[in-house]
This record gives C-alpha cells, sequence and structure tokens, in this order.
C-alpha cells in the first residue's frame, strides 16, 4: 500500500504513456465466449508487441490473466500462459499491471452465484505467489475486476453478458463488490506490496438545456451514481462488505468520446465542443473532481478514438493532462487502450480501427479467419510523440517549480 504519509520519490510507472491489451475473455450478447489475446494475436507476437511499444516509448502495460482460461475446473488452476507473458515482460524491460478480472468469468460461475466472491479471493490469492515468482520485490499493481460499473449494467440490467438478467444491475454490482473486496483483502493477507489500481468509467451526465429542477436533480443523480463502485471500495457505501479506504491506491478512470451525454435523451455531447456546449466538461475538470472526491493518485487507464480522429484525440487528451498536471493533480500516467487494433464482442467484424496498430492496412478489412497484422498508423504515431512532449514538459515545469 501507498503511504501517503511520504512525498513519492519515485513514479509508480515506468513510463507516463501506457499500452493497453485488450483481455477480454467474456461471453457475448449470444452466449459465445471471446478470447481477446489471442483473437487480436498478442499472444503469439507477444516478443514483439512488446518490442514494437519500446519503440514509442512505452514501457508500462495492462495486460490480463483471462479468469476463464487460467480455472478451469473450480480450485484448479493453469498458470503457464500467465507465466510465459510474465517472464517476458521481465526480459523485455516491460512492467505489466494486472487484470485478474476483465469481463470474464468461469463458465460455471456469475456474479449471482453464493461461492462467486470466495472463488475469486481464491484465485486472487493464488495469482500472487505466481507474479513473485518473477518478481520477488517489485509492487503489485493489479486491477482486481474492470468496469464494476459497466459490467453490472452490460450482465445485469442490459442482458448483453452473463448474468444474462434485466432490473439486476444493482445486485450484480454488489456480487462483484463483495468478489473484489475480498480479493484484494486474500492478496494483501499473504503480500502487503499489493497496490490496488481502480478502472472504472468516467462520465459527465448532464440534464437537458433550460431543465426543469427535477431534471437537473436526476442528472445530478446519474452523475454522482457512477462513482458508486470506488465508494463500496473505499467504504462510503454499503460497509457491510468490508470496504475501506487503504482498499485503493490508484483511482483509474477510463474516458472515451462518447463519456459525455445528456440525460434522459442520451444524446450525445461532442467531444471536439463544435458548438460550445456550456454542459460539455473538459477532461480536466473531471479529474479534478475525482481527486477532490478521493484525495489519491489517478490515472487514465483507458482512453482511445476510432478511426480518423486519433490524432486529435490523443492531442486533446495530451493537453488536458498538462493542465491537470499544472494543478497539482497527481495524474500518473495515461494508457492507449487499445495499443492494437480489436473487433466488436458480439460481432467480430468489423475491426474498430482504434489502436496504434491497426490488423490490417488502411482501406482493407479484416476477414473472419485472418491472421492479424501489425500496422503502424502513421498520423497517430506522430501525433503521439507531440503528446508525449507536451506531457514532459508540463512534467519538468512542475519538477522545476
Amino acid at each position: 500500500m501507498i503511504d501517503y504519509s511520504l512525498p513519492q520519490q519515485q513514479p509508480l510507472f515506468k513510463t507516463f504513456w501506457w499500452a493497453g491489451y485488450e483481455c477480454t475473455d467474456q461471453q457475448n450478447a449470444f452466449g459465445n465466449r471471446v478470447d481477446f489475446l489471442p483473437l487480436t494475436g498478442h499472444l503469439d507476437r507477444l516478443d514483439d508487441d512488446y518490442r514494437d511499444i519500446t519503440e514509442v516509448n512505452i514501457r508500462t502495460v495492462r495486460e490480463g490473466i483471462r479468469w476463464s482460461q487460467v480455472e478451469k475446473r473450480a480450485y484448479t488452476y493453469d498458470w503457464s500462459v500467465v507465466r510465459h507473458m510474465l517472464q517476458r515482460g521481465k526480459a523485455l524491460g516491460i512492467q505489466q499491471i494486472w487484470d485478474i478480472c476483465h469481463f470474464g468469468y468461469p463458465d460455471d460461475l456469475t456474479p449471482l452465484h453464493p461461492m462467486f466472491a470466495r472463488r475469486f479471493a481464491a484465485i486472487c490469492r493464488a495469482f500472487v505467489p505466481i507474479y513473485r515468482e518473477t518478481y520477488p520485490d517489485a509492487p503489485l499493481i493489479v486491477t482486481p475486476i474492470n468496469e464494476v460499473s459497466f459490467i453490472s449494467w452490460l450482465g445485469g440490467d442490459a442482458c448483453g453478458t452473463s448474468p444474462y438478467c434485466t432490473k439486476q444491475g444493482v445486485e450484480v454490482k454488489i456480487g462483484l463488490m463483495r468478489a473484489y473486496i475480498e480479493g484484494v483483502a486474500a492478496m494483501r493477507e499473504i503480500d502487503n506490496n499489493v497496490l490496488v489500481l481502480t478502472t472504472e468509467p468516467l462520465v459527465n451526465m448532464v440534464p437537458p438545456l433550460n431543465a426543469t429542477r427535477r431534471e437537473i436533480a436526476e442528472a445530478r443523480a446519474r452523475h454522482n451514481a457512477q462513482y458508486q463502485a470506488v465508494d463500496i471500495l473505499v467504504g462510503r457505501e454499503h460497509p457491510e462488505l468490508g470496504g475501506a479506504p487503504d482498499m485503493v491506491d490508484i483511482v483509474g478512470l477510463n474516458f472515451y468520446y462518447n463519456n459525455q451525454w445528456v440525460y434522459p435523451s442520451f444524446e450525445l455531447l461532442p467531444w471536439a465542443n463544435e458548438g460550445r456546449d456550456p454542459r460539455f466538461r473538459p477532461l480536466h475538470r473531471l479529474f479534478a473532481e475525482v481527486y477532490e472526491r478521493y484525495n489519491k493518485p489517478i490515472a487514465l487507464t483507458e482512453t482511445s478514438h476510432p478511426g480518423i480522429d486519433r490524432p486529435n484525440w490523443v492531442r486533446m487528451i495530451a493537453h488536458e493532462c498538462a493542465l491537470t498536471r499544472q494543478a497539482g493533480i497527481p495524474l500518473e500516467g495515461v494508457c492507449l487502450y487499445p495499443i492494437i487494433d480489436r473487433p466488436d464482442w458480439d460481432h467480430l467484424t468489423p475491426w474498430h480501427r482504434s489502436g496504434l496498430w491497426d490488423a490490417r492496412p488502411e482501406g482493407v478489412d479484416m476477414a473472419t479467419g485472418d491472421v492479424p497484422g501489425r500496422y503502424l498508423h502513421q498520423p497517430y504515431a506522430q501525433a503521439l510523440r507531440q503528446a508525449q512532449v507536451i506531457v514532459e514538459e508540463a512534467i519538468s515545469s512542475e519538477l522545476l517549480h
């Protein structure tokens, strides 16, 4: 756990910019298991992918163990792939942040299962010594469960993944958070050098123009509800689950181009804000809201834009990060997620073209059965270099003062 009484002499992460490899192993809307680490070619190209990111000055990554693949029988684990990934990461000088559950559960479990939390705590506890085989002393930075807020809605209200429910989003969220808290406790029972990085969506929900008082209050309540998962984790809500302030070390926030909208119409507020909508909030102000709420280091744990807007998006992100650092907020990193292209979960075509590397050359679409390649999107790469300079200058200026 981070000792907040002492100044942080060393950055938590090897590089400010991270690469995120899409590692979901969930069941999609049709009940089919999708497993993105092999689907995107990352497992086959692990060394090459890691060498590629070092060429763009990235040496920190988000990876996932793929719970459904490690535990095919209850309490019986196959760590062979995870061990290989750990060993290659160390050999190539890559810092790995690990998701235990990135949306996927074993076939016999859902968050509503009475043994879900116990099974999750068990695999969390089992993972720690596996990590320590390769890294005896380095901090283990881990996200126990990715995007609880989103996956509890998708599986509990939208019937889009396991447990395929409607009107049970609250129950699914409680099941996930019980497991999350028990998982953190299990890891720290055997290793105090475990740092917890949350990864929850960061959104802005606003009322309609000329809204009534009721509409304003409803939009505000919906906006504040985005914090429920982390509030449970730190013990502010549902204290019976065992949350506590030290359950979180870094507050991770996932922010995309479609994360600001009007409630209840769900009309998107365009991120470029061409119309100068006064309800649109710049990212640095959303970061400030989170920091004021939790007073912990923060990170942008997922961000990207599909298609031709990739360069403009990453430049915008860099400017917002610079403003955040200049305001004295400890923003510790930004994860480009996904770093390599990926398809949709429910329909495996088309691919999104949201990565720094595309799976096919410009103008050529992926077809079913194609082997994904790695084609650097040059405009995005050039914009990333500019973005890195913008943030480096802000951090250097901060250190000088």
